[in-house]
């Protein structure tokens, strides 16, 4: 019988149990002698392994779609495609949502649907309407809402959300209620993080809540972080194990831990990957899909992030399964997650069940089958290599992968589908998800020579599809010129386009008191500090643009809504976002209420390059214009100029951005941006 490649080889004969299906097994030999071997059985003769539960995107942890939703048709109902639609691409069989929390939570702020008690609106943000789209091209996608932050009112003046569980148990379950009665969205799961990662009171409220809500069928993944130590506290307390149906962990590096899997709960990666989507990227995502269950038992993988949509510039750029990241020209990239993913997902879905017997293969790498139950089979093999599957976290331990030759045997007479991706690193011509010539079995024999750093698929499912688009429009740089009155009555989004909110909510506003032309604008709207893990700054700040913008000039109409101690910003070559937005340089030109100016070279105010007198107050329109050229900056205000000959050393590039003091209601209008 010919293998895959072609070569010759004796069929191998071996007697194995009946099961529900055919059994199969491996057989590997030494390249040096193809039809040497070593017998891996895989049958269902002690029985089935675990559960499927799937794979699957996040979007949010945080604002990593931002850009998305900026994006023309039809390159955003492709990128949709790319990532949903069944049997076209990645075909994800979960989507996992950020539940916004008004705070910087990684790369940007995402809105709450509650910013203050009184306040509730299921609008805002874009996870709605991306929830909404996952299911419009798959019905069967699977809802995970996570919260990583909270609105300060949660938290009652503490940065911590959980001396008070019944309101933060309330604040949850509102946005699941939510999420169906505005949206017809039933969230199947929510997570529980937060820094110190457990909490079993909350839980149990939390359960609780929704049961009388109502949403005995929603989930709970507890806790949304680490194996440990609610294992052990689940072990001891029964009430707490009737609570939580998940345990999930970040980045787990494919283990797991024993108590985990004592508690007989589901074990998920329910964050994982984090790495930048290039070729190595790709295996790193291979590796663990495979080894999180091989190793760890874990039946669902969820990749942070779902599409990398946000500034590339911000921290973990383009970590995301593919590339979305210039909604002014059109441009994305299907990167090789995508079709790695593609390997499982395409001929797998959540029910299928795990084979007790996978594992790794003798020479490097490991293999895993899952069946429905109803005579289908997939295999999954990948050979990645150490260095070329390296995730950004956790550490990888050392291991070698070598060429190898895999026999299988399977009873009966039947065809397989077989699909193979090769990243061939040596070469840097990687060919993925490529169908082959299907195997028509007759006696159950064939063999394939796996080379390293490949990823192969066999399957009885013939709907499998590489899905493609014409090429998007070429990549182009933000445009030099960009202008943005905010004069939309009925925004899709609540977020002007291209903004990212790093701290603080920038929301459109529709003033109705006021006739003039600032009727409708761009309004900060939060008056206190949200519930944060991350080094949120004292302002808030949305930045905008290039980051490679150098010489540029910035105006804008600005409006402070507090009297005397208010205070807005207009800034450039702002050279930090996301987890590091506090320490962020640039040049920033501020006025106050109380009837000054200060320009700064740093988001913090520490380091003043120009103050003084301005007669800007509260409650009236002003027009900010920064210029920044070469080493030397200058100011106006109203159309004259307030300061100039400010010194400006570092940084030499960053963003735009618009701003406020503090967490303050403030307005702004008729944004602009020349760059050289």
């Amino acid at each position: 019988m010919k293998s895959a490649r072609g070569s010759e080889c004796r069929p191998c004969c071996y007697r194995m149990a009946r099961g529900a299906w055919a059994a199969v097994f491996l057989l590997l030999g030494s390249v040096v002698d193809p039809c040497s071997s070593q017998t891996y059985a895989l049958n269902d003769k002690a029985g089935l392994g675990r559960v499927f539960d799937g794979i699957g995107g996040l979007s949010g942890g945080g604002a990593t779609s931002r850009l998305l939703v900026n994006y023309a048709e039809p390159y955003r109902s492709q990128i949709l495609d790319y990532l949903f639609k069944p049997n076209f691409g990645a075909s994800l069989h979960i989507l996992k949502v950020e539940i916004g929390g008004d705070s910087q939570t990684t790369d940007g702020t995402e809105p709450s649907h509650m910013h203050y008690e009184s306040d509730e609106n299921y609008f805002r943000g874009y996870e709605w309407w991306l929830m909404k789209e996952a299911k419009r091209r798959n019905p069967n996608v699977t809802l995970i809402g996570l919260p990583w932050a909270f609105p300060g009112w949660v938290g009652h003046g503490k940065n911590w959300p959980y001396d008070f569980p019944d309101i933060t148990a309330a604040y949850v379950v509102n946005w699941i209620l939510g999420a169906k009665q505005y949206h017809d969205l039933d969230i199947q799961y929510v997570g529980i993080w937060n820094e110190r990662n457990f909490d079993s009171k909350y839980i149990k409220l939390l359960r609780y809540t929704l049961d009388k809500n109502g949403l005995e069928g929603v989930r709970i993944i507890a806790s949304d972080n680490l194996w440990e130590p609610i294992t052990l506290y689940l072990l001891l307390d029964p009430e707490l194990g009737r609570a939580v149906d998940v345990i999930g962990a970040h980045y787990p590096g494919t283990t797991t831990v024993k108590e985990a899997v004592k508690t007989q709960k589901k074990l998920w990666s329910s964050e994982d990957y984090s790495t930048f989507n290039d070729e190595v990227g790709g295996g790193c995502w291979a590796r663990i899909l495979n080894q999180n269950y091989v190793n760890g038992n874990m039946t669902a993988t969820i990749s942070w992030n779902l599409v990398a949509s946000y500034y590339e510039d911000l921290p973990f750029g383009r970590d995301g399964l593919m590339t979305a990241e210039e909604p002014w020209s059109g441009n994305y990239v299907v990167e090789s997650p995508i079709w790695i993913t593609a390997h499982t997902t395409q001929f797998t879905q959540p029910g299928w069940t795990y084979l007790q017997t996978v594992g790794h293969l003798a020479q490097g790498g490991s293999y895993v089958a899952l069946t429905d139950g109803t005579g289908n089979l997939t295999v999954v093999i990948e050979t990645m290599t150490h260095d070329h599957s390296v995730c950004i976290r956790p550490p990888l331990p050392p291991f070698n992968v070598t060429s190898q030759n895999a026999t299988f045997q399977l009873q009966g007479s039947f065809e397989l589908q077989v699909w193979r991706s090769q990243f061939n690193f040596k070469t840097k011509k990687p060919s993925f998800f490529e169908k082959l010539t299907p195997l028509k079995l007759v006696d159950g024999s064939f063999t394939l020579n796996l080379a390293e750093d490949e990823v192969y698929t066999l399957t009885t499912i013939t709907t499998g599809q590489k899905g493609s688009y014409p090429d998007p429009p070429p990549s182009a740089r933000f445009p030099k010129v960009y202008k943005d009155n905010f004069d939309i009555r009925n925004p899709p989004f609540s977020e002007a386009p291209d903004f990212a909110d790093q701290t603080g909510v920038f929301e459109y506003y529709i003033n109705l008191t006021d006739p003039g032309p600032h009727v409708f604008t761009l309004r900060q709207v939060l008056t206190e500090r949200p519930v944060t893990w991350a080094a949120d700054a004292d302002q808030t700040i949305s930045v905008i643009g290039d980051y490679q913008w150098h010489d540029l000039t910035v105006t804008c109409d600005v409006f402070m809504e507090s009297v005397k101690t208010g205070g807005v910003f207009i800034a450039a070559r702002v050279d930090k976002g996301g987890q590091s937005i506090r320490s962020a340089n640039g040049v920033f030109f501020w006025v106050f209420a109380d009837g000054t100016y200060k320009v700064t070279n740093d988001l913090a105010g520490q380091t003043v390059l120009a103050e003084g007198q301005s007669g800007t107050r509260a409650y009236g329109w002003h027009t900010l214009s920064l210029t920044v050229k070469g080493q030397y900056a200058l100011g106006q205000l109203n159309g004259y100029p307030l300061w100039k000959n400010a010194v400006v050393l570092t940084p030499k590039n960053g963003w735009a951005a618009i701003g406020t003091r503090s967490f303050e209601l403030a307005q702004f209008d008729n944004f602009a941006v020349v760059a050289g």
